[in-house]
């Protein structure tokens, strides 16, 4: 791209980035070993510059600020003066990121538990995020069908989906595996090596580098050198770990394709090494939660345990030896926030896999059910208000898990949520009787919903169950399609 050309505006800048990214996606997925040595000038490009702003001033983030104190949702989005700004420092060289603003919040399902999170300035989010539009497509044409966390159009039901289908061909040994402060303890010097593997450009890999030795602010005020690890809730950093973690990736591919032997027929040979006692393995990660499937016996599985250790270990990484588990698929494993488990279809004597909403899952949801309808220092001065926020976290709970056997569990939640809002009725209006709040804030019969100027308390009864279409290796990029038209132009007539 021409860096010299003007400011495009924002459709203008997402339509020539997506095309420079179907280049590069191309290139790397046509030339398996090819090194890319000239991409510092896209990440100062305009149109990434400014498709970057648009999706760092856009994003969730957008409302908090960093050490420099300025939300990127406070500046007006058509203003370019800091994008304009950071193009000249990426292109003279002289930019320098900022100290990482640590912020530490309690892990889901453990609030005594805390994780760290890492809130980069609004300059350098931009940067992060240009980073990521030029060095995504490129590692993405790497990146093996078994990872779903942090990658376009992937997501965790699709990892569930490949935990079905493996459990149903017969991988019943589940090595059920947790990396012990993964994003904390990557290693810089093997990411960075990782990275060379595609990248040569040595301005981006220094501004990699940057960016991973920035250093931290913590809550107490005292700066710390940042000597390994990404910090969570930089743009980049999902990407850079799962760069990290493809190493486990690519292992586990490697010896799935040894056991085929290069074949005509791979899967008889396959079965063929289990009928000799040997065993199959199978990887599916969401980012750094991961389960092997194991075909085989339960020494199998524990022996893949140490396996995985010794892949992991030059990364800077390791297993929790509290959290990694050996389980058989009939016992059942948590991943994701379901539940899977193999059990026997009831009237038949066929066992069938079955995914569900963990109990921890039930339990989360409930106390966030029970914080919004608490009777002491409720925020919701109406019912209607309070139905608007309530029904936004319930239905966004049950569409993630209605791919599921989730009818029981949505029937459940129907229930507390009824209890819970008549509960907050009661208590918020003391003088009224029951039949006075059943015919001021519920609907008619049968249904009998609280509800308020149109705004009715939403059921989770209502959510339609459907099972979620299995992918397989289909899934594609975002940039397949526009590949496949460049491949097409550039084949000769």
């Amino acid at each position: 791209m021409n860096t010299g050309e003007s400011w495009p505006d924002f459709d203008e800048a997402w339509s020539r980035v997506r095309r420079m990214q179907s280049k590069l996606h191309w290139w790397s997925t046509r030339e398996a070993g090819r090194l890319f040595d000239d991409l510092h000038n896209l990440v100062y490009d305009p149109a990434f510059l400014v498709h970057a702003w648009e999706r760092v001033h856009g994003n969730k983030g957008g409302r908090t600020a960093g050490v420099d104190g300025v939300v990127p949702r406070s500046i007006p989005k058509e203003l370019i003066a800091l994008v304009s700004q950071l193009q000249i420092a990426l292109k003279e060289r002289s930019y320098r990121p900022n100290l990482v603003r640590e912020k530490l919040i309690p892990k889901p399902g453990n609030s005594a538990k805390k994780r760290r999170l890492g809130i980069p300035t609004t300059a350098d989010r931009i940067v992060q995020a240009s980073l990521k539009l030029v060095l995504e497509p490129i590692f993405e044409a790497d990146f093996q069908p078994s990872s779903y966390g942090f990658r376009p159009r992937r997501r965790a039901q699709d990892a569930i989906a490949e935990i079905h289908f493996l459990g149903i061909q017969g991988y019943q040994w589940v090595l059920e595996a947790d990396i012990e402060a993964c994003f904390d303890r990557i290693d810089h010097t093997a990411l960075l090596e990782r990275m060379r593997h595609r990248i040569v450009d040595k301005r981006v890999l220094a501004l990699v580098k940057s960016f991973l030795k920035a250093g931290i602010l913590s809550e107490d005020g005292t700066d710390r050198n940042s000597l390994m690890g990404t910090p969570q809730g930089g743009i980049l950093s999902p990407l850079l770990a799962n760069i990290a973690l493809s190493v486990l990736d690519d292992h586990f591919q490697h010896e799935w394709d040894v056991a085929g032997g290069g074949v005509r027929y791979p899967e008889s040979r396959r079965a063929a090494l289990r009928r000799k006692g040997f065993a199959t393995y199978r990887l599916v990660r969401y980012a750094d939660d991961f389960v092997v499937l194991v075909h085989g016996k339960e020494h199998h599985a524990h022996e893949i345990r140490t396996e995985v250790a010794q892949v992991l270990r030059p990364m800077g990484l390791s297993l929790s030896p509290e959290k990694t588990h050996v389980v058989h698929m009939d016992s059942g494993f948590d991943f994701l926030g379901w539940r899977i488990q193999r059990r026997i279809k009831a009237g038949t004597n066929t066992k069938m896999i079955y995914t569900y909403p963990s109990k921890k899952s039930l339990a989360s949801i409930v106390r966030k059910v029970r914080f919004i309808t608490r009777r002491q220092g409720s925020p919701y001065k109406t019912l209607e208000v309070l139905l608007k926020y309530l029904n936004t976290v319930v239905r966004g709970w049950c569409l993630y898990f209605r791919h599921g056997v989730s009818k029981a569990t949505f029937s459940y939640l129907a229930y507390y949520t009824w209890w819970a809002v008549v509960r907050w009725l009661r208590k918020r209006h003391p003088r009224l009787g029951w039949r006075k709040i059943k015919r001021r804030f519920l609907t008619e019969r049968p249904d009998q919903r609280p509800e308020e100027n149109g705004t009715v308390l939403y059921n989770p009864s209502d959510m339609a169950i459907e099972r979620y279409r299995y992918r397989g290796n289909t899934i594609p990029t975002p940039w397949s399609v526009r590949a496949a038209q460049l491949e097409y132009a550039a084949t000769p007539a």
